[in-house]
């Protein structure tokens, strides 16, 4: 896991928290959303990853003309065969990129709500199940963007982070405009796999042996709660999100070498994990105020656990 994090470093400048981010999520069987505006990497992100584990990648770029059907699959008549046939889409596959998401219709972004929770699919009354690992990671641009379909509350609370995207320092631009080379000279493709699915199997297994002892889960169980008490907040976290970060603590101890949650990794999956279930109120929304902000307040607020 390290050599697949210092590999994608190389390769992607100026991203090394959410990079760790990305492989926490991979590692703990989650999904991610990727938010950031146009040209700052996020589908080289994506690609790069992809080449680096040996698994089947498919991409659907999310237009608003785009069908479900387009997304997991249809049945039609095989005039040769003179019988029905089901044709599978693109969400059969190991990692899917779901480019612009928040670019088509909500009835489209629907498609994939059965098979990033249940990882399966279901095409005309028949259910298949989708090959494991699964791994959807979606883009979008920021909301307030011309064309773009806000992302409903059911779908959001699906993605285990959701990770933004901002401009490269100063000087890592420079490294990159020195570093820029014809874009088929670099084809993330052309990198080779660093880590094959059964040794990522294996590691996920490994996520098992990771002690989380009751104060963490008190913790973690309390920082949830706390964001549906306050006043600041007109939706707070979901049990779902509570999983989430008990499993991204979990993957996140695991790649520093250890095998117990501590507070600190808790602490450092809370804001990807949480800032995109909770709805800040208008008022505090007027005043500037973020769910990243109210995340920190409130982890701020809560007695760590010894």
């Amino acid at each position: 896991m390290e050599r697949l994090i210092k590999q994608m470093e190389q390769t992607i400048l100026g991203q090394e928290r959410n990079i760790r981010y990305l492989i926490t999520a991979l590692l703990a069987g989650g999904h991610v959303l990727l938010e950031g505006v146009p040209g700052v990497g996020k589908t080289k992100l994506v690609r790069t990853l992809a080449s680096l584990v040996d698994g089947q990648y498919r991409r659907v770029q999310f237009t608003p003309d785009l069908m479900p059907s387009d997304i997991t699959g249809n049945v039609v008549f095989n005039m040769k065969e003179h019988e029905f046939e089901t044709i599978k889409g693109p969400v059969f596959t190991n990692l899917l990129l779901a480019d612009e998401i928040n670019r088509t219709p909500p009835r489209t972004q629907a498609a994939l709500l059965e098979a990033m929770e249940e990882r399966q699919v279901t095409i005309h009354d028949r259910t298949y199940e989708l090959p494991d690992p699964f791994f959807v990671i979606a883009t979008q641009n920021p909301v307030e963007y011309e064309g773009t379909y806000p992302l409903p509350e059911a779908q959001l609370d699906r993605f285990l982070f959701k990770l933004q995207l901002s401009y490269p320092s100063h000087e890592q631009e420079v490294q990159v405009l020195k570093e820029h080379v014809p874009f088929f000279a670099q084809d993330p493709q052309a990198l080779k796999a660093v880590i094959t699915l059964e040794e990522l199997s294996e590691k996920r297994r490994l996520l098992a042996d990771v002690v989380v002892e009751d104060s963490i889960l008190d913790y973690i169980t309390t920082l949830i709660r706390k964001t549906r008490e306050t006043k600041r907040l007109q939706l707070g976290a979901s049990t779902r999100a509570g999983i989430a970060i008990l499993m991204a603590s979990k993957a996140w101890a695991l790649l520093d070498g250890r095998q117990y949650v501590t507070p600190d990794d808790v602490k450092a999956v809370a804001v990807p994990a949480l800032r995109h279930r909770l709805l800040v109120s208008p008022q505090v929304e007027l005043e500037g105020g973020t769910s990243d902000q109210i995340i920190q307040e409130t982890l701020a607020a809560i007695p760590v656990p010894r």
